[in-house]
């Protein structure tokens, strides 16, 4: 889970004023570049910034408000910033942030000019997915070209604002564009309603709801019996509740035994009541994407995942990359990772046997419920191994 950020921009749809008639142009084709894709659905491609002497990692988020810069990059290249008075709101918190204006991206092909970037401290990020994060990809982005994603040839494709004949068999939707997009889905569970959700490709999830529409609308079966789990933020980490929903409907596409985050927000990032929450990556990630908010456009086709199964699995143990281990910093009490004996500060050699050191590696080998998988740990020095049986989420 990963930070949503605020802002109050918002792309008016064009007037038309009498008779006349505005000829909208053709999307040309500008480029095409790779990007690798993280657990969750999370997508990560290389950029250049003028600033820096190696390439940098940017998660491609429309839940982004704009486009930022780590806090740690800026100061290891000694990218000079200016302190604004400026405060973004994520999941977890708010910040006061820093900026460096001006400044540009490249990519294979383009050179996006004219950025200003907020500087956030994306540690957590970092520590999550076992690589170094170097930013986001946000709006600034997705509000200045017409942009495909395509998880069959994980490639993105980049074009001028424009029409475009979308591929046959899939659907477009129509959302309401601000600075990030906003989705009408139908969810069902306890009963069925419609409502509006972010389309949030940086969230490594498949879909959150706010604690207080749950509540409120009472969408969610009394049968459910959510598990705490742990989730990270703009602030640092925090505790959701987990659980699944019957059914979501995006578009003319529907999902069954969703899993789903509560989340607490104390700091209505998800703007309830007029949204409900957000459908994120690892639902996005099963169609390839077209979005063209100039058109106020995102075209949806099924790709070669989309009969992919659900992450249904909990262990109640977070794992995260710290200073070249893998290493335990959350065990929820009564969890299968509590029973299991696992504490707060083990480091992670192996799972199953599986000993690459790869964080992803080891949380898509711990995806499996009702296994019992052996896992080779270090504590206080000496080797141990214990055993994990995760549960299913209900």
């Amino acid at each position: 889970m990963k930070l949503i950020i605020h802002a109050l921009l918002i792309i008016l749809p064009a007037v038309l004023h009498g008779q006349e008639i505005v000829s909208v142009p053709e999307a040309r084709f500008i480029t095409k570049f790779p990007f690798r894709l993280y657990t969750g659905g999370v997508i990560v491609v290389k950029a250049h910034f003028p600033l820096a002497t190696d390439s940098l990692n940017f998660i491609v988020d429309t839940g982004g408000g704009g486009v930022s810069l780590d806090s740690t990059t800026c100061k290891e290249f000694g990218i000079a910033t200016r302190q604004t008075d400026t405060i973004v709101t994520g999941i977890g918190g708010r910040k006061k942030v820093d900026y460096v204006f001006n400044q540009s991206l490249s990519f294979p092909g383009i050179k996006i000019q004219n950025l200003n970037f907020h500087v956030v401290d994306y540690e957590i990020l970092t520590s999550t997915y076992g690589e170094k994060i170097d930013g986001i990809l946000g709006y600034s982005f997705f509000s200045r070209y017409l942009v495909k994603i395509n998880f069959d040839s994980l490639q993105i494709e980049v074009f001028t604002p424009g029409t475009m004949d979308y591929p046959d068999g899939g659907t477009t939707l129509h959302p309401i564009i601000t600075s990030l997009p906003i989705q009408r889905a139908m969810v069902k569970d306890n009963r069925k309603l419609n409502h509006y959700f972010y389309l949030d490709t940086g969230a490594g999830l498949s879909f959150l709801l706010n604690e207080r529409f749950a509540r409120d609308s009472f969408i969610l079966r009394k049968k459910r019996k959510p598990l705490i789990t742990q989730a990270e933020g703009i602030a640092g980490k925090l505790q959701m509740r987990l659980t699944v929903v019957r059914e979501v409907k995006l578009g003319s596409y529907r999902f069954y035994r969703v899993p789903t985050y509560l989340y607490d927000d104390i700091y209505n990032v998800t703007s309830y009541p007029l949204c409900g929450g957000l459908i994120g990556n690892d639902l996005l990630r099963r169609f390839n994407l077209i979005f063209n908010y100039s058109r106020r456009e995102v075209h949806l086709i099924p790709n070669s995942h989309f009969n992919d199964s659900f992450d249904y699995s909990y262990t109640g143990m977070s794992m995260y990359y710290i200073n070249g281990d893998i290493v335990v910093l959350d065990v929820i009490k009564g969890s299968p990772a509590d029973k299991a004996g696992f504490k707060v500060d083990d480091i992670v050699i192996a799972v199953g046997n599986n000993l690459s050191g790869n964080l992803q590696a080891y949380k898509t080998a711990l995806q499996n419920v009702g296994a019992k998988i052996k896992v080779l740990i270090k504590r206080n020095g000496k080797l141990g191994e214990l055993e994990l049986k995760p549960i299913p989420i209900y």
